[in-house]
């Protein structure tokens, strides 16, 4: 229902990116599989099958066309797709297609009858990509160094089979490169003013529209939704606030107040580069509650905020006026688990459970709002949050301000298209193992990450350029 097709412009450039060595290893064997597959399928008078990707160097958010050819008639192939993600796991998917009675196959027309997913569904490859057998237990797919694409393996396999079969037939094989970001972009380190985070500044002398890049509760920096946005056009600024070796410690409560968060948002103004009243703040999570509360509180203006899946008010005890917390795990009478030992947060961020002192006075917005709703969220109750904040939005007579987006079967982490969901995945470590559930379902969540994007990239635009 939400299937969009989005480009991007000028990605050709990308050819001059250099590969790295060990890529190139691969690409020899890879073609080695080919010409193996090749001479089991040839004949008088059909070529050896090939497989194409086209484009075979794009940005995350673009689709790709995968085509097979030189197929018998109607034969049964399967095709795979198999990379490694930044900490070496090995993540695959696959689908079971027939040739048409020409002996092509196209994903973009053709439907899987099998496999990780199934029906026509262009970057199925990419969005129902999952940890190999075997794996780590608990992964998620979360980009680690934006400077570096992730290199899928795409292979055309004899027959309706699995990968992890042990007699497989490859007839042919194409290796696809994924970026979070375009050429030219600049990633830029920032300690300044107490400020820890990344700034991505697209090509050219500008001047930009801006945004502040908040995620949630996994703490960290975050970069790949930031280089993602400038590689679309605008400067954005991924912010760091607890849980990294430069910020206050100790790691799992927030030691930032609201003049951190107002001191960014000033660091960005201050850009030479950057349009000083053009600039956005979105958040995922925890970070919905902070755009909000830097949006109400700090004296800032914003252009306008996107809120994904957040609270409108605090999960974890303040420990001072200026936002302050106590320590993540002091809070815990609104956690719940399920008959497997999984944790979700939902029941915490109720309303009625969010603690009363850290409500964000929304009669203090002015700016547009963009709330993005999850319909299975399983770590934040996104749904009542949503209906809490159109209703109070409407009391102070500024519903014109909201508009709100909803989608059936998507979970928490409503990321950049094309994505793999992880409805689960590893929380904490020590003292012990600890699995959290985000929820969301792979078809229904692939199609709201993808029509979500596209709305957020338009909305960004009609309120920070137009």
């Amino acid at each position: 229902m939400f299937r969009v097709h989005l480009s991007v412009n000028a990605i050709l450039q990308l050819t001059d990116i250099k590969m790295k060595p060990g890529f190139s290893v691969y690409r020899k064997l890879a073609g080695l599989e080919w010409l193996t597959g090749a001479v089991r399928w040839k004949s008088n008078t059909r070529p050896a099958p090939i497989l194409t990707a086209a484009p075979v160097r794009a940005l995350i958010d673009e689709q790709m066309s995968i085509k097979g050819h030189f197929l018998p008639p109607h034969c049964p192939v399967t095709v795979c797709a198999r990379m490694h993600s930044d900490e070496g796991d090995l993540w695959q998917s696959f689908a079971h297609y027939n040739a048409n009675e020409s002996g092509v196959l196209s994903l973009t027309r053709d439907p899987s009858v099998g496999g990780s997913y199934l029906g026509c569904e262009p970057m199925g490859l990419f969005w129902s990509i999952q940890p190999a057998p075997g794996e780590r237990e608990g992964l998620r797919l979360r980009k680690k160094n934006v400077e570096t694409p992730y290199m899928v393996h795409i292979s055309l396999l004899e027959g309706h089979v699995s990968p992890s079969e042990q007699q497989i037939t490859e007839l042919a094989a194409v290796t696809a490169e994924r970026w979070y970001i375009a050429p030219g972009v600049k990633r830029i380190e920032i300690r300044q003013n107490g400020v820890v985070g990344t700034l991505f500044v697209p090509p050219g002398p500008g001047p930009f529209p801006a945004v502040l890049d908040l995620w949630g509760m996994g703490g960290g920096l975050i970069e790949y939704r930031s280089s993602l946005l400038a590689s679309r056009g605008h400067i954005s600024f991924s912010l760091a606030y607890f849980g990294h070796k430069d910020l206050p410690s100790p790691p799992n409560c927030i030691n930032v107040g609201d003049s951190y968060f107002k001191t960014a948002f000033q660091l960005l103004q201050d850009h030479p580069q950057v349009v000083s009243d053009r600039i956005g703040i979105i958040g995922l999570s925890f970070g919905c509650y902070l755009a909000l509360r830097i949006a109400t509180r700090t004296g800032v203006q914003p252009s306008c905020l996107v809120c994904i899946n957040g609270p409108m008010g605090s999960t974890v005890p303040l420990i001072n006026a200026d936002g302050r917390t106590d320590q993540f795990e002091s809070f815990q009478e609104y956690w719940n688990f399920d008959d497997e030992g999984r944790v979700i947060f939902k029941e915490i961020s109720l309303p009625a459970n969010l603690l009363p002192e850290s409500l964000v006075k929304l009669e203090k917005l002015d700016c547009p709002l963009m709330y993005i709703v999850g319909e299975d969220d399983l770590s934040t109750s996104s749904t009542e949050n949503a209906d809490l904040i159109e209703k109070s939005l409407q009391s102070a007579g500024k519903s014109h301000l909201l508009t709100r987006l909803s989608y059936p079967g998507t979970g928490h982490l409503i990321e950049p298209p094309y994505s793999p969901n992880a409805r689960e995945s590893m929380w904490v470590i020590k003292p012990k193992k600890l699995i959290t559930m985000w929820g969301g379902h792979p078809a229904p969540h692939a199609a709201a990450q993808e029509d979500a994007w596209k709305k957020i990239l338009d909305y960004l635009e009609k309120h920070l350029r137009s």
